[in-house]
């Protein structure tokens, strides 16, 4: 008798796996760089479009093919669904081996042959793990989502500094909109003083990333790597030592001194609880602010900080080295 095992040979040289969506329609990507390793998701369908694409990791940049990204669970999953379907072709095969000869004539020797079913392949399903931030990329509209806040686009490698800036800022506006609503003085003035903080602190996490990602095009990419925003003066000087650029010059005179004053008056909210104090003055040179007294701040000049720091980011990205 000839065995021929059609079953496993109708499997192919090669068995497809799907790699199934989490219940937000996006796929997890894991980066295949040791030294990194970062976990991501991408929804397909979304991006670029076209053969052969490649795969940027959100975290640290580094490009290879698609099918390099594949998670450890993923390529765990796939490999039990693989055998599971080469295991019950094999069982199917061998089952149509099986006979049983009934004893017969005067010693009444039978003879049979029947497969013993042994424990079967588990496949090894797996769930995507939750992030923290999702981003449409707003050169190739891709769906992704990453750890933390900043991230390389996956699929056009474009960075998405800029439009976590322009989030936070949207952010703060809101937040001025809501404290318009606000009888209560006390707790208005709280809310517009805290949309300044917000302000401030979403330019320095925004200035800080855009350089850290392009530390390595300075003069010194340890000082470059942890350069501060929150002063504009001294963040002006830093980047025309490290990087060679004048950020002062994305703006007029007039628009730059209201960021500085903007930001001093956030420094004075969060290192003088709000009074004013000489080194305020000496920095400043306002003259609707007394020694002694709270820092004037009005909704008004947060609104327009939020709407100077836009240009002022989008001047900084396009004027510093490709990351």
């Amino acid at each position: 008798m000839t065995f021929r095992p059609r079953n496993l040979e109708s499997l192919g040289s090669q068995i497809a796996v799907p790699i199934l969506k989490d219940e937000d329609g996006y796929m997890g990507r894991e980066c295949p760089s040791p030294d990194c390793l970062g976990y991501f998701k991408i929804t397909l369908g979304t991006g670029l479009t076209g053969e052969n694409l490649p795969c940027h990791c959100a975290y640290c940049g580094h490009v290879a093919d698609q099918n390099q990204f594949f998670t450890q669970e993923q390529i765990e999953y796939a490999k039990s669904v693989a055998l599971k379907k080469i295991a019950d072709a094999i069982r199917k095969d061998l089952k149509g081996l099986e006979f049983n000869h009934p004893p017969k004539g005067p010693l009444g020797i039978g003879i049979s042959l029947t497969l013993k079913e042994g424990r079967p392949i588990p496949i090894r399903h797996y769930r995507e793990k939750r992030l923290e931030t999702s981003v449409i990329c707003d050169d190739c509209t891709l769906h992704y989502a990453i750890y933390g806040l900043f991230g390389f686009c996956p699929d056009c490698g474009a960075h998405n500094s800029l439009e976590i800036l322009a989030k936070n800022l949207d952010l703060v506006l809101k937040q001025l909109e809501l404290a318009s609503t606000m009888d209560d003085q006390d707790f208005r003035r709280h809310l517009i003083e805290d949309a300044l903080e917000n302000c401030v602190s979403s330019f320095d996490g925004f200035g800080r990333e855009t350089c850290r990602i392009r530390a390595q095009h300075s003069t010194n990419p340890g000082k470059a790597d942890s350069i501060s925003f929150q002063n504009p003066k001294r963040f002006a000087a830093r980047l025309l030592d490290l990087f060679g650029i004048d950020i002062k010059s994305g703006v007029s005179p007039a628009d730059w001194r209201a960021i500085h004053v903007g930001f001093m008056k956030r420094h004075v909210l969060s290192h003088r609880s709000g009074v004013v104090d000489a080194q305020y003055i000496a920095e400043t040179s306002d003259s609707s602010a007394i020694i002694g007294r709270r820092v004037p701040l009005r909704a008004v000049e947060v609104r327009d900080l939020a709407g100077l720091l836009r240009p002022l980011g989008h001047s900084l990205v396009a004027t510093l080295p490709t990351p």
